[in-house]
């Protein structure tokens, strides 16, 4: 029985300012002239060949360069490019500031050049997205998604006539035929016997790391009927439930909607079979090694052993530390109980 476990923040009176901001991106969607004129005063965050223009700060973290479209305009008549690859810019949100928000990939103009002027570096999301403050990693990974899905769908897979873009992007037309921006949805589970949780790792992984099990979801299964599967896949698990707890858009390795949840296995059937073709590891954690690993801000020094999870942007890391919370508040109401009056 799938049951939502997260709730949205409680409506306040900020809440009036993000429905304008919504209303305010939609119409920009609807009406290609409100969108035009929006661009003129609007922020521009740059791409080259999806690299996404970034600064370093004093603590070593980065984040993304927003430029107004007017200064845009000006830096690339200064390195003899042409102004109108503006209009090949994509919407992608709406400021504090009732801004819009715009990226665009300049792959054709010359990345060194542009970098010195910009004064920031290109740097590719895999290196760079968890070193980006978590309130904008989600802009950049949607910018970057954006402009992947414009740049293999320029032709109509029914008819392989040409499609045509909407002046917000956020749309393709061939005739009748409209094409939106699409992601494939992924469930990734944390299993927990009561006591531990189940963590595995794939080869790819740095080394040292483990975190939650996901898999695609096949074509006509529910969200239930993917984490059962994936499970009894990938270890031999059999489930007894599962809970929803929260979503992301995940940019690796193209546009994945991953769908976060727990779910529980009995006691008396714990014991895994890893498919070695999907996983290199899989196996059980304790409480205590959890939240010792939480802890861990970098992969343990090469040679030395050491249980290294996801960064805080990762869905994973929320799951194991949602995990770890209702495990300690657990303990505490069982010792609370053993405290004679």
């Amino acid at each position: 029985m799938l049951r939502a476990v997260r709730t949205l923040a409680p409506l306040t009176r900020c809440c009036s300012s993000f429905v304008s901001r919504m209303r305010f991106v939609e119409r920009l969607k609807r009406d290609d002239g409100a969108c035009a004129a929006a661009l003129q005063s609007g922020q521009m965050f740059l791409f080259h060949r999806l690299a996404p223009l970034l600064q370093r700060t004093e603590r070593g973290t980065l984040r993304p360069v927003a430029r107004r479209t007017s200064d845009m305009q000006s830096i690339l008549q200064r390195l003899g490019s042409d102004p109108a690859l503006l209009e090949k810019s994509v919407l992608i949100g709406c400021s504090q500031q009732n801004q819009a928000q715009f990226c665009l990939d300049v792959g054709e103009v010359d990345q060194e050049v542009l970098e010195e002027a910009c004064e920031g570096n290109f740097i590719d999301l895999k290196k760079s997205f968890f070193l980006l403050p978590a309130a904008e990693a989600p802009l950049v990974a949607k910018g970057q998604a954006l402009l992947r899905w414009h740049q293999t769908s320029g032709f109509c897979s029914t008819t392989g006539r040409p499609t045509f873009r909407n002046r917000a992007g956020s749309q393709r037309v061939s005739g009748d035929i409209i094409y939106y921006p699409k992601m494939s949805p992924v469930v990734i589970a944390l299993v927990s016997d009561g006591k531990r949780c189940l963590l595995g790792r794939q080869v790819s992984f740095p080394r040292g790391m483990y975190s939650a099990l996901a898999g695609f979801c096949d074509m006509g299964e529910s969200l239930e009927e993917t984490v059962s599967r994936e499970l009894a896949e990938e270890v031999g698990l059999e489930l007894l439930s599962i809970s929803y707890s929260s979503s992301q858009h995940w940019p690796f390795p193209h546009s994945s909607f991953m769908i976060g949840c727990h779910a529980t296995v009995s006691p008396a059937h714990t014991q895994l079979s890893v498919d070695q073709s999907e996983l290199e590891d899989a196996r059980w954690f304790s409480l205590e090694e959890v939240v010792t690993a939480l802890q861990v801000k970098a992969p343990p020094p090469r040679g030395t052993a050491g249980l290294w999870l996801p960064p805080k942007h990762a869905i994973a890391n929320r799951l194991i530390s949602e995990w770890a919370e209702q495990q300690r508040r657990s303990l505490d109401r069982e010792t609370e109980l053993q405290i004679p009056d």
